[in-house]
């Protein structure tokens, strides 16, 4: 008796010694192949109970199973029983519109940088609880925290970072593309494509003119908006997701666009080229946020952490080839990814870089107001198709008179 008291005794004092170990190191679970690091996190918690996050996300944001890829919502939810319901957006104003209106509710966004400073003014963003959300001491790099749209890095977690630059077809631009002059270049008139947003085309317009992106001064905003202007006549298209299709397909030649989308279109296009223009440019974060009106903020910043996972970050990263914050991410990384220049940009190109911060209410609707004006503006069309159209009149009347007056002549000369 004594000697079966004394096993279990020491049995027990293993088994607590076994799960302290346990607990003290990484654990990984497994799901169809792929390994998560559970560490620190109950992602069964809500297993049995019909919970469901509604995600709010960028058009082709996350790997959804393609191409032999993770699909990231399926895998959340094998892994934690909560289900995912995702819907895309087009632009941060979008966005923004849809949750100011309250006609929907989300657990979880991705707004940039400039519109995570605006949301948080406006007192619309949960402050996250990272008991939730481990993977953020452990994989997300000490770069991107902390930024100046989050300077106390409460209430996001950084998804991707990037640039803009100039998507070119080098088979139909024979100049050498270097400064964002080429968007305004009357050669290439019809083939140029454009930001369909406000604050990226006056972020353009403003660092061509010399000026700061987050400038508040309002001489300069118009003085951006008249190049914007001036531009129009030569845009073929206003876009976003739709450069895809359009600079894919060769139908136009020339546009601005986030670094990350250039190895998807240069698959479908092997003649795009890419380069990041001699004026500086803008140097974007998406982050992960949760509403303050949400429906359930623990399911949300579970589904955080897991996109934080090195194994799921990665495969956005490879699926969606926005660059990653992710330390995890990069050790994945082979060394050609790591040392992509578009992707990964030496120093040169960042410290000419600006990120987006929020602008004050004034300047916001000051901004937007040009906008609208550039986008219904038809002066510039105008000025063009009136002197055309009169001078080809002319030219049609000259024409048939000149015409006239020589088969009178012959008619005279005959007789």
């Amino acid at each position: 008796m004594k000697k079966n008291r004394l096993f279990k005794r020491v049995f027990s004092l293993l088994l607590c010694l076994a799960l302290l170990l346990c607990a003290a190191c990484p654990v990984l679970a497994e799901e169809d192949g792929y390994e998560f690091d559970t560490t620190g996190v109950d992602y069964q918690k809500f297993r049995g109970q019909n919970v469901s996050i509604n995600v709010y996300n960028w058009g082709l944001y996350i790997a959804e199973g393609e191409d032999d890829s993770m699909n990231v919502c399926k895998e959340f939810e094998r892994l934690t029983g909560i289900k995912v319901n995702y819907t895309n957006f087009a632009t941060n104003e979008e966005m923004y519109a849809k949750l100011k209106s309250g006609a929907s509710k989300y657990d979880v966004i991705f707004p940039s940088d400039y519109m995570v400073g605006k949301l948080i003014e406006e007192g619309m963003l949960a402050e996250l609880n990272f008991k939730n959300i481990p993977n953020y001491d452990r994989y997300v790099d000490d770069n991107f925290k902390n930024l100046e749209y989050d300077p106390e890095g409460k209430y996001s977690v950084a998804y991707t970072w990037g640039t803009v630059g100039i998507l070119y077809n080098a088979a139909m631009v024979e100049k050498e593309v270097d400064s964002w002059d080429i968007l305004w270049d009357m050669d290439y008139a019809g083939q140029i494509l454009m930001f369909n947003n406000s604050r990226d085309a006056f972020g353009i317009a403003l660092k061509k003119l010399g000026y700061s992106m987050n400038t508040t001064d309002k001489d300069q905003l118009k003085e951006a908006a008249d190049l914007l202007k001036e531009q129009k006549p030569l845009v073929q298209a206003y876009v976003m997701d739709e450069i895809f299709d359009k600079l894919g397909a060769g139908e136009a030649a020339i546009a601005p666009y986030y670094a990350g989308d250039y190895a998807l279109i240069k698959a479908d296009n092997p003649d795009i080229a890419f380069a990041f223009p001699k004026e500086g440019t803008n140097r974007f974060v998406d982050a992960a946020c949760v509403p303050k009106d949400c429906n359930n903020q623990e399911a949300a910043e579970l589904f955080i952490n897991f996109l934080n996972d090195p194994a799921v970050a990665y495969e956005n990263f490879e699926t969606i080839g926005y660059s990653s914050p992710n330390t995890g991410a990069v050790e994945l990384m082979d060394e050609e990814e790591k040392a992509d220049p578009v992707l990964y940009p030496g120093d040169e190109v960042l410290e000419r870089a600006e990120t987006f911060l929020n602008l004050d209410d004034e300047t916001n609707e000051y901004m937007q107001q040009l906008w609208i004006e550039v986008l219904s503006d038809d002066q510039n069309v105008n000025r063009w198709i009136i002197p055309v159209f009169v001078a080809g009149a002319i030219a049609v009347s000259l024409f048939i008179n000149v015409r006239r007056s020589i088969k009178n002549r012959r008619k005279r000369y005959e007789k």
